[in-house]
């Protein structure tokens, strides 16, 4: 990583400052070899660095890059302004909180169905029929692995993930070998679901909202992205005994309502789709159209349950209901004005989002616009997609997101915006997607397990059959490039 920031800075220092072009948010100036420039490229350094060493620290993430990402644009007006430009800088980041605006919306109501299905047990029904059923350890190995593949397209990489590998501890218990391949296969198939899909993964979803792919035309990608996680999964299997432990009775039942609120996330799935494809609107706005589905249908549940006597009880008196980090969500009896906290409360599902990480998005976002504006960006887009060629740039795309966070790596990409075919779009979705699960830190997924998992699944573990993913890294691209050698239309 610090050899690409190096590089950086030597295209930052090295370029003529005579470039100009018009992006999305106005008239671009090369202001690469300026003070403000490499300031602020420095700042994002020192900020993602941070970010990196997030777990060493206890610095939430969103922190560093929310105050980097207001330096910077500091920096971006006071360079415009010395050159006697006062519109431009405003207008680009009025541009970069559009962009910001709509992937929050999304999320946000992605999120809140999420945190509603888990409220209503079913994640944790799946989990308990699974580790009930007295499967050997081989067959949990590919069951937790298909699963991993099929729900992450729907219910994201991360959510998915932990699930999966809650049920890997339930049935390995303290079969440390087994628990080590099974935390890697599930973040290996979690990630290469995630990246045939909009609703998989962060960057596909900003490929999508971008025009760039089609809703239908990610299930392109769908063979090579299961051959990604089925080779590497293929290979490590081989160390999995057959071994059945005892089946564990722990059966758990949904809620009241469960199966009617994955009915609507489904039709809210379809609704955002919709408004993309046929209304040409963001699917932001049919997302939160969707969560109104959800509001009124909690309406009824919280009257219904408060009729049958099934509601929640308050939250500051039996401590249930922690939030994704584990710590109890106390609120007060009355709080909000929403009674004594007894049914179904739509509101304390958003409150439940993971803030960090929607705030963390907003860093993110306006950080990588800020460097765009000082013309970074255009010099990197140069170097990779006209020098190296587009291939090869997104090969690259996929083996850095395993170091730095594929969500800032993709945003650049879509800022650079280069001219690339179809194919090329696919194929950067692909990598970016599927990179992550080169090293155990090169995805939300599995850092998440590392946590999760303590002491079993670390970096050095995941270290070791990192060849095998490597091989399903390789494996999937190629697939690609011979599958959809079509949409090449300019090869390289």
């Amino acid at each position: 990583m610090n050899k690409l920031f190096s590089t950086l800075i030597c295209l930052a220092l090295t370029a003529s400052p005579l470039w100009a072009s018009e992006g999305g948010g106005g008239s671009i100036r090369d202001l690469t070899g300026t003070i403000y420039g490499v300031i602020a490229l420095v700042l994002f350094i020192v900020a993602y660095s941070l970010v990196i060493m997030e777990e060493k620290l206890h610095l939430r993430k969103s922190k560093p890059v929310i105050f980097a990402a207001g330096i910077i644009w500091v920096l971006v007006a006071l360079a415009y302004a010395a050159l006697g430009d006062t519109h431009t800088a405003h207008d680009a980041i009025k541009h970069n909180l559009i962009e910001y605006a709509e992937l929050f919306l999304f999320l946000l109501a992605a999120m809140t169905y999420i945190n509603a299905m888990d409220e209503r047990n079913v994640f944790q029904a799946l989990r308990s029929w699974l580790v009930s059923r007295g499967f050997t350890l081989r067959t949990v190995f590919w069951m937790t692995g298909l699963l991993a593949f099929f729900i992450s397209p729907v219910a994201d990489n991360l959510t998915t993930a932990l699930l999966m590998g809650a049920v890997a501890m339930a049935v390995g218990g303290d079969n440390k070998k087994f628990l080590i391949v099974a935390c890697i296969n599930i973040v290996v198939a979690a990630n290469a679901g995630g990246a045939f899909s909009p609703f998989g993964d962060i960057t596909t979803l900003m490929v999508w909202q971008k025009g760039k792919v089609d809703f239908a035309e990610f299930f392109a990608i769908f063979i090579p992205s299961l051959l990604n996680w089925i080779i590497p999964a293929a290979l490590m299997s081989f160390s999995v005994s057959k071994e059945r432990p005892e089946a564990l009775q722990c059966l758990v039942q949904m809620k009241q309502g469960a199966k009617r609120i994955i009915f609507l996330f489904l039709c809210t799935i379809v609704t955002a789709v919709s408004f993309h494809n046929f209304l040409h609107l963001p699917p932001a706005a049919g997302m939160m159209l969707g969560l109104g589905y959800l509001g009124f249908f909690g309406y009824w549940l919280k009257k219904a349950e408060h009729r049958l006597g099934t509601g929640d009880q308050p939250l500051d008196m039996t401590g249930h209901n922690p939030d994704e980090h584990g710590t109890a969500v106390a609120v007060a009896p009355g709080e909000h004005g929403h009674g004594p906290g007894i049914g179904f409360d739509l509101f304390r599902k958003i409150a439940r989002a993971e803030w960090d990480t929607l705030l963390f998005f907003y860093g993110v976002i306006l950080c990588v616009g800020g460097l765009g504006q000082f013309g970074y960006l255009a010099v990197t887009s140069q170097y990779l997609y006209l020098d190296l060629g587009p291939t090869t740039a997104n090969v690259m795309i996929g083996l850095l997101s395993a170091v730095v966070d594929n969500i800032p790596v993709m945003f650049a990409v879509l800022t650079m915006d280069p001219h690339m075919s179809h194919g090329q779009w696919l194929l950067v979705t692909l990598t970016a997607g599927v990179g992550g699960s080169l090293l155990s830190i090169g995805s939300a997924a599995g850092v998440a397990l590392m946590g999760a998992a303590r002491g079993v699944y670390t970096f050095g573990n995941h270290l070791k059959w990192t060849w095998a993913v490597a091989l399903g890294y390789a494996v999937s691209i190629v697939a690609h490039l011979w599958i959809n050698a079509s949409q090449f239309t300019d090869f390289h």
